[in-house]
């Protein structure tokens, strides 16, 4: 098991994956929530790491943004891990 800090970086470097692909995109948050079927409210709560998506949630974000999960994930180890 993660222990409970590092579950609290994970889920700001997976929400920092998912913003920095969207601005890529030049998608505001309501046009991104729009796209993967969100509210944008909860978008940005991915965003800022205060959700815990699922893995539906992810393959659903990972779609809109025309990546993989994989992808958005190996972005959130990588930030993660240089964030430590």
């Amino acid at each position: 098991m993660v222990p409970r800090d590092d579950q609290a970086a994970l889920f700001r470097a997976f929400g920092a994956a998912v913003r920095r692909r969207r601005e890529e995109l030049g998608l505001s948050q309501e046009e991104f929530g729009f796209q993967s079927g969100m509210d944008r409210t909860y978008v940005s709560g991915i965003e800022r790491g205060v959700r815990n998506p699922t893995i539906r949630v992810v393959i659903r974000l990972a779609a809109a943004l025309g990546v993989k999960a994989s992808t958005l994930m190996k972005r959130a180890e990588e930030t993660s891990v240089r964030g430590q």
